[in-house]
């Protein structure tokens, strides 16, 4: 038996392996999104001093394992196999969820996770122990530690609130102040900035780093025998006062004599701040639960007691974390930092909504956004009112962009400043210094997530082209954060009753099961990722009549092959009633019909761009849009329909059918891939007619094949079946219609480019 659960005590440290990647996938969203966003600093010496934050916070991070072992439970009321079944249901649920929403791209919170684990898994153990004795639920609270978690999810969840508000308060007073040509403000004002700014993140480092060590408590000889804690608490004012001076005067000697911009040294050293807190702060929810685990079991091996009687009191006391755990964490954690792409992702979302530029939305607006929105532009109208015109006007003005920047899409360009970027870290560094010294296990990611959400909205980076799109970006990232928590709950209690029920056989099948899903989800990212890199669309960055008609040719080209790739897959789909197959297609078909759209609606910064010489270009670059939309919403028809039909299982197409689909597809085969390789600036009179002859041919065929089906409707027997062949074939005629029209439009542009 006590094999077993050294067993389970390898696997639970298997487990915190994975956790800690999955973990810091999600996570790094927390301290990467203000200095990425900026691009105030290269994004090598970004990852190097987050990676030094996140090895250093790692090894201050001992004190707050004490939230695993007794934060959300009462140790003595359970027995060493109770505590062993508890902690695997807890690291088996915390890896799925988190592996399923880095997958998704949404920043979720490890903390509220692993809170809610713990309860849940703790509930359900009680309600077992309880039912298998006295079977009073009033004993419920003798084995929960109800005020400590009442405490950490009321402070978890009016972070949100607080970390929002006081984001955007900021932000707004901060902009209005310094508008956006803030670095060419007085060196006095820059200074103090940096000086209020770097204070408040040392002091958190101090918080987060001496205070999270073992030398806090050693008395010193030149604090008059005082430890560390008790000196900061004994002199706060102090020394808050005295770091605002030395920052001062520091960020005044750089921005004055070096001529440094300060905002790019706050935005590093909050960066390495943010990275420390996350590894400080957050190290618990990873590997927490094993170290207890581990500490558990050592604990019972000594007792020489039985499993189910051995009590794990012991837990209560304060227990010294090993250094080789924390180490090894750390080393983990940096190498994830570096090498994931989920944590590229999870960070992109949190870009994406705070992004000062006109960008591709990814969210779709829904009526609590809407709802929101209309309630925030009426407010801001009201206070608009309180003030006189003219200072309502001047504050209007230092929120303004500049004509340039405003008009203009740069993928490279920066989602915001540098002074937005450094408030994200300061307001965030600060709110989270406050909730360590209250010894709150505060969510890292609620609060630098809803900080930027904040000065988002007060830097009207949520615009009316943009609010309702980034409103419901952040009403689903929270809505994920209330899911995490019920899902965490409900799903670690139930591994619990299935491990309680089975022992280790149930724990081996249940960790074969989240092998598969974590598998299917990785497998099913990087398809994505390669998927994304084929036949992308891209807007024409060229203002030349030439250079535009050059950059089309690629996206023509990407077109034309996409189309043929995703008919050909409807055809393959119907002959094979593979609803798989046409799912996907239908999803492909959506896909690029959104890329076409987006290039639609970019064509003000489009025609913004160009100059007045350019005039035939855009015309041309319109048209091209106008007919590459007409193409593919023909493609969506089909897919749609096909896709229908199957789902819906009536009747497949019949064989005479499958074949005249298959032989017309064969047919337009050689139009599509000869169309792709067409595209060039030399085309040719003789290449040009070819193309009609081609055009003929496809139409007398698909006339012939409407003929046949209308000669052979005495034979058939289900409507839906004919009139999905006779809406596939109208279909493919106006598909390879406009396939013509953009190859007679590119010919007759052409024919104008002078060489």
């Amino acid at each position: 038996m006590e094999d077993l659960y050294l067993y389970t005590l390898v696997l639970l440290f298997i487990l915190a392996i994975g956790d800690l990647i999955v973990g810091v996938s999600n996570d790094a969203v927390n301290f990467l999104n203000s200095a990425i966003g900026s691009k105030a600093i290269s994004f090598r010496n970004i990852m190097i001093l987050a990676s030094l934050g996140i090895a250093l916070g790692a090894l201050f991070s001992s004190g707050m394992m004490e939230v695993a072992r007794k934060g959300i439970f009462n140790p003595g009321s359970f027995y060493f196999e109770d505590i062993i079944f508890i902690f695997m249901a807890v690291m088996m649920t915390d890896i799925l969820l988190l592996d399923f929403f880095n997958t998704l791209g949404m920043p979720t919170s490890t903390t509220v996770s692993i809170v809610f684990e713990l309860l849940g898994a703790a509930v359900v153990m009680s309600l077992i122990k309880i039912f298998s004795d006295s079977g009073n639920l009033m004993e419920l609270f003798t084995y929960i530690n109800t005020d400590k978690a009442t405490q950490i999810i009321l402070g978890i969840l009016l972070s949100v609130f607080i970390a929002f508000t006081i984001g955007a308060i900021v932000q707004w007073i901060s902009r209005a102040l310094l508008t956006h040509n803030f670095l060419n403000k007085s060196r006095l004002i820059n200074a103090l900035f940096g000086g209020i700014s770097l204070a408040a993140i040392s002091n958190f480092i101090l918080i987060k780093g001496i205070k999270g060590t073992s030398y806090a408590s050693i008395e010193f000889d030149f604090l008059d025998g005082q430890t560390i804690n008790a000196f900061l608490e004994a002199y706060t004012l102090w020394v808050n006062l005295t770091s605002l001076l030395f920052w001062y005067f520091f960020s005044f000697l750089l921005t004055r004599g070096f001529k440094v911009d300060i905002y790019k040294v706050i935005i590093g050293v909050g960066t390495f701040a943010l990275a420390l807190a996350f590894a400080g702060n957050d190290l618990v929810n990873f590997i927490g639960v094993p170290v207890a685990a581990y500490q558990s079991y050592e604990a019972w091996v000594v007792s020489g007691i039985a499993a189910n009687e051995f009590n794990m009191g012991v837990l209560s006391n304060k227990v010294t974390t090993p250094t080789l755990f924390l180490l090894v964490s750390g080393l983990i954690m940096v190498l994830t930092l570096w090498f994931s792409s989920k944590a590229k992702k999870v960070v992109k979302t949190s870009l994406d909504l705070s992004d000062q530029n006109n960008i591709k939305e990814r969210f779709r607006p829904n009526f609590l956004s809407r709802l929101l929105v209309r309630f925030f532009v009426g407010l801001n109208q009201y206070f608009s009112n309180l003030f006189p015109t003219s200072i309502s006007q001047k504050i209007s003005r230092s929120f303004e962009l500049s004509s340039d920047r405003s008009a203009v899409i740069d993928d490279n360009a920066p989602s915001f400043d540098t002074l937005r970027a450094s408030i994200n870290l300061t307001v965030a560094a600060i709110l989270i210094s406050i909730a360590t010294s209250l010894k709150l296990p505060l969510s890292t990611t609620y609060v630098t997530f809803m900080v930027t959400m904040g000065t988002s909205l007060a830097d009207r980076a949520w615009g009316t082209d943009s609010a309702v799109y980034r409103v419901a970006g952040v009403i689903n990232v929270i809505g994920g954060w209330f899911f995490t928590a019920f899902s965490a709950f409900v799903v670690c209690g139930g591994i619990l009753y299935l491990i309680h029920w089975g022992g280790f056989t149930a724990i081996l099948i249940i960790l074969g099961i989240i092998l598969l899903l974590i598998s299917r989800n990785f497998i099913n990212h990087r398809r994505e990722n390669k998927e994304r890199k084929l036949g992308k669309l891209l807007s024409p960055k060229s203002d030349s009549y030439k250079g535009i008609i050059e950059e089309s040719v690629m996206n023509i080209a990407n077109v034309i092959g996409n189309t043929y790739e995703i008919y050909a897959s409807t055809i393959r789909g119907l002959s094979n009633n593979d609803l798989k197959t046409l799912s996907n297609t239908k999803k492909n078909a959506d896909e690029l019909f959104d890329e076409v759209n987006d290039m639609k609606n970019g064509i003000y910064y489009f025609l913004k761009r160009t100059n007045e010489t350019s005039v035939s270009a855009s015309r041309f670059y319109i048209s091209l849009l106008g007919i590459m939309s007409d193409l593919i919403e023909d493609l969506i028809y089909i897919s749609n329909e096909s896709y229908k039909h199957i789902n819906n299982n009536h009747s497949p197409l019949k064989t005479q059918q499958v074949e005249d689909l298959n032989e017309i597809f064969e047919s337009i085969s050689s139009v599509f891939k000869e169309g792709i390789e067409a595209f060039n600036l030399k085309f040719s009179d003789k290449e040009f007619n070819d193309v009609l002859i081609q055009k003929k041919q496809n139409f007398e065929l698909l006339n012939q094949k409407i003929d046949k089906q209308i000669l052979r409707i005495e034979g058939e027997t289900s409507p839906k079946n004919t009139a999905l062949y006779f809406n596939i074939l109208i279909r493919t005629k106006d598909l390879i219609l406009h396939k013509f029209d953009l190859v007679e439009e590119f010919y007759r542009v052409s024919k104008k480019v002078k060489y």
